[in-house]
């Protein structure tokens, strides 16, 4: 049986992340102010997640956990115009670096709504939006270099737990697509663990290259850069949703 979703239980989840970062540009404070209280959404148990897109006609549903700076977000939610692309990223730096990115109206000086129609945001825990949504109502699932989190006493703040795995296969539609990158191989042994023993996942690999090379629509992050310049080696794991 699936854990319900508990509004209280949800206000009293600690983040284990950083919150805050460098300070903001003044440009960036009035994207907070102004573009990101439009873009953010609040989860409701049991509501269509296509809903929160307003009058925007989507298909479907996917969610990046974990967006950073939103280069990959923002690259899918372009690529496809009739997917709605939810990210929910608690670190204010980077949800300001998105907001950034949106591109600017020459008359307005605001971003363009072209640009952010089929996106959505959440600034908490994502836990909150995976145990909100009904069942079988996403199409893909990101989760792009998470926190590693690589002290023994602190591997219970990796997102991937069994618990959150069978939250996951809950809300993820048959078929639809789990991704998780990462450049540390405590965690890859970790993830790889969960994901192949769970009944709800299948492992899209067939060969070495399938998890050391992205495919073509999914495009590099920031901190899949900063990886390969450290000298380190990143893998990228596909599951589909039995």
């Amino acid at each position: 049986m699936t854990r319900a979703f508990d509004p209280d239980a949800t206000r009293q989840r600690r983040h284990f992340g950083r919150r805050k970062g460098p300070a903001l540009s003044a440009h960036q404070a009035r994207l907070l102010a102004t573009l990101l209280p439009r873009l953010t959404i609040e989860p409701q148990p049991g509501r269509d997640p296509r809903e929160y897109f307003g009058a925007r006609d989507v298909l479907e549903v996917w969610l990046e956990i974990g967006f950073g700076g939103g280069e990959h977000l923002l690259w899918q939610a372009q690529a496809h115009p009739q997917v709605g692309m939810i990210g929910a990223e608690p670190y204010v730096s980077g949800v300001a670096k998105l907001l950034s990115k949106l591109g600017t109206d020459d008359v307005a000086g605001e971003p363009s709504a072209a640009d952010r129609e089929n996106i959505r945001l959440y600034t908490e825990d994502a836990a909150d939006i995976v145990e909100a949504l009904p069942d079988a109502s996403l199409g893909r699932v990101f989760l792009l270099f998470p926190d590693p989190w690589p002290k023994t006493r602190h591997h219970k703040r990796r997102f991937i737990q069994t618990a959150m795995l069978d939250q996951l296969a809950r809300v993820m539609k048959a078929g639809a697509e789990f991704r998780f990158a990462t450049d540390d191989q405590s965690y890859l042994v970790w993830a790889l663990e969960r994901l192949c023993a769970h009944r709800g996942f299948q492992w899209l690999a067939s060969m070495p290259g399938d998890w050391r090379t992205r495919p073509p629509d999914w495009p590099q992050t920031r901190y899949e850069a900063k990886a390969i310049r450290g000298g380190c080696s990143c893998t990228f794991l596909r599951f589909a949703r039995r």
